[in-house]
């Protein structure tokens, strides 16, 4: 990604571009937020984009398009609408991000009007709600008409499916002849899980967040549609007025509420940044116990003949300001820790939480690392979060970037219950009773279970038929665990006796849900045709811990066999000898990796598994190179100190086109070091044994155009 350049080294002409992008890319982002209702971009990047064509245009005024995206409020309306043009246009908010910004909105408007840093300057303060804009036209009491924002100019008509809103009234009493109540539709967090549960049980399209959910059921054209969508609305404001409903913006909604409007119980009255600050902190702390999306607080200037006073910019209001919340965290009670056991045994603590929105997506989970991390520790024992344990009920901060995994940030210790007791993290596991051992210098504990392990056992299923291992058309992760639930498959093995077991009564198979006669014979068949697999595909497939795909293939080159692999594996249980010594002498074999692949075949139960699994196979060697007038074939090769004429990486490339075997330690089976500037224990220990070696122009001669 290129690095953005910042806004006061641009030259003009870079300028000019990147407004034209800036005006493609946001007026895009507005079509699919506002017109679609299915967002492309997040919050936070929206708002980066959009101050950030704002820095540009203030540096550069006079390359300000006409189309400029600083101009324009929503996106055009939608076909199949009718459009509605707003008697008082709808416009947009800009936006506040820290302490600072609020302080010098607060400054702006007593410099605007002239009032001094000790006059009293009161503003309401409300949550934010993150749905869609709506109008709503009452004359004679009668609600005669709702449009949504659009452009900010002309909206859409969809009278229709506000009406079929409990929270708006179709008659109201006591209001001015004409009156127009604006406010925001949107949809509960219990109400979005039901619908989506609806959506599943019929196959149709389920909805990301509560946001879209109640702007796509607004903006149905048939109304029955949005009548079975469970829509709220809270009312905040208005547009056209016969009559005024109050001097003041609180008692105006407090007027509202009187009518029959629904208007939010955490709107409050607050005299200065402190006291607005105080309340956006109290609003966020309860935000995942609202049971809906906010995305900020909104401040206002109560009163309304100051309002008047202030007026408006091109698109926002000078009298209020949006302070955002940041876009990946959020407060939500901890309502459980469970334990979840990989395919490595490591025993993962997993946080349930009271779902809450946290940048644009629904989080009811989040990881919690491991033990230590629980306990408030790092890898090395040192406190993290000030040393704060965290505890089942705690109120916790969730954190979430990108697609990343969410976890757990921070807890809050003024809110948690005397009740509560430190997390036990279990020394057996939860899914096989086996002992969960944590190594010393390692931050997770693990099973000791293996294949007896349910837990491990389907993950480890899982993993073998992935892509990059046995690949089984017709066999992912969803067939492993039915297979597995139902016996059918317990380990690798079985998969290869699936149709001796279940395919001469096909009828066990083709009857189960999402299977039939066709569908069974062609598994069986990707199956048979996986019989023949390469060495490296099936060291990978087993899964052991730290043999990942590269390191399968460099094992699968180096001893070439499987039944040479294997026997060398035997030969190497006891952690020493020459099988042991080759092992760790392979070039990218580590001791720990060394240790796990030994473990792995000397244990009795996960061996016998492998052998039932290499009974059902042929693993094809690997190939030898075209080793024909190499003078390096069949020898072992270590390259020490500095090459100052190729990277290692391409000697050792080279080499092994050759046919030699590249080690990465110096033993009695070394044929050749190739020594470069700065070589050191590896040298001398070559001189001691009497191997031969060269220089890198040494090396070069001996494998000439070879």
């Amino acid at each position: 990604m290129a690095k953005v350049k910042p806004v006061e080294t641009l030259t003009e002409d870079e300028a000019k571009q990147e407004l034209a992008h800036l005006a493609d890319v946001l007026v895009q982002a507005n079509k699919a937020y506002h017109t679609e209702d299915a967002p492309e971009i997040s919050d936070a990047e929206y708002d980066k984009l959009k101050s950030r064509n704002a820095a540009i245009e203030t540096r550069f005024a006079h390359l300000k398009r006409a189309d400029s995206p600083s101009e324009q409020v929503g996106a055009t309306p939608a076909d199949g609408f009718a459009k509605v043009t707003h008697a008082v246009r709808m416009l947009s908010l800009s936006n506040a991000f820290d302490a600072e910004d609020i302080a010098d909105f607060d400054d702006r408007i007593r410099r605007y009007l002239g009032l001094g840093s000790e006059a009293a300057l009161a503003y309401t303060s409300e949550p934010k709600i993150d749905g869609l804009s709506l109008s709503l036209r009452y004359e004679g009491g009668k609600l005669v008409q709702a449009a949504t924002r659009g452009d900010g100019a002309v909206g859409e008509n969809v009278t229709a499916n506000a009406r079929t809103i409990s929270d708006i009234p179709d008659t109201v009493s006591g209001a001015p002849e004409v009156m127009e109540i604006r406010g925001e539709v949107y949809m509960s967090h219990e109400d979005f899980a039901a619908l989506n549960a609806r959506q599943a049980e019929k196959a149709d399209k389920q909805f990301a967040n509560p946001r879209n959910a109640a702007a796509g059921s607004l903006r149905q054209l048939d109304s029955n549609i949005t009548r079975e969508r469970p829509l709220r609305f809270f009312a905040y404001a208005w547009g056209e007025l016969s009559a005024p409903l109050a001097d003041h913006q609180m008692t105006a909604i407090e007027r509202m509420a009187e009518m029959g409007f629904a208007t939010n119980p955490l709107t409050a009255l607050c005299n200065g940044p402190q006291e607005m600050l105080a309340h956006y902190a109290q609003i966020e702390q309860r935000r995942s116990d609202l049971g809906y999306d906010i995305d900020g607080v909104v401040y206002k200037v109560d009163d309304l003949g100051l309002q008047s006073r202030l007026g408006f910019r091109s698109t926002t209001p000078r009298w209020a300001i949006a302070h955002k919340f940041p876009a990946e965290l959020a407060w939500t009670r901890l309502e459980a820790i469970d334990i979840q056991v990989g395919r490595t045994g490591a025993l993962s603590p997993v946080a349930r939480l009271q779902p809450v929105t946290v940048g644009g997506v629904v989080v009811s989970n989040a990881t919690l690392h491991n033990e230590d991390y629980i306990a408030g520790l790092d890898s090395k024992g040192n406190e993290i979060r000030g040393g704060k344990d965290i505890r089942e009920g705690d109120w916790v901060q969730v954190y979430r970037a990108g697609d990343v995994i969410p976890k757990v940030a921070d807890v809050d210790l003024s809110k948690r219950s005397d009740k509560t007791a430190p997390y036990i993290f279990p020394e057996t596991c939860p899914e096989c009773g086996s002992a969960a051992i944590r190594e010393e210098g390692d931050a997770v504990r693990r099973c000791t279970g293996g294949l007896i392990c349910p837990a491990q056992a389907v993950e480890k299923l899982k993993h073998f038929v992935s892509r990059a291992a046995f690949d089984i058309e017709g066999l992912g992760a969803k067939q492993v665990e039915q297979f597995y639930r139902d016996g059918w498959i317990r380990e690798p093995s079985e998969i290869f006796t699936l149709r001796d077991r279940y395919g001469t009564g096909l009828q066990q198979l083709k009857n189960r849900e999402g299977w039939g006669e066709k569908s069974a014979n062609n598994l069986f068949e990707a199956i048979d045709e996986k019989r023949n697999i390469p060495f490296g595909r099936l060291l990978f497939a087993l899964g052991i811990r730290h043999v990942g795909e590269q390191a399968s293939n460099l094992i699968a080159r180096t001893y070439g066999t499987w039944g040479e692999f294997a026997s060398a594996m035997d030969g190497a249980a006891d952690f020493e000898g020459p099988d042991w010594e080759g092992l760790l002498g392979i070039d990218g074999v580590g001791e720990v990796m060394a240790r796990s692949l030994v473990t792995a075949f000397a244990q009795p139960h996960e061996r016998e598994s492998i052998d039932r699994l290499s009974a059902h196979l042929t693993v094809e060697a690997t190939a030898a190179p075209d080793t024909d007038g190499s003078p390096v074939a069949g020898k072992t090769v270590v390259f020490t100190g500095t090459l100052e004429k190729m990277t290692r990486a391409e000697a050792k490339a080279r080499a092994e086109a050759l046919g030699a075997k590249v080690s990465g330690s110096v033993s009695a089976k070394t044929d050749l070091v190739v020594a470069g500037p700065g070589a050191g224990s590896k040298a001398k220990k070559a001189e001691g044994l009497g191997i031969d070696m060269v220089d890198e122009d040494g090396w070069l001669r001996l494998i000439g155009d070879a």
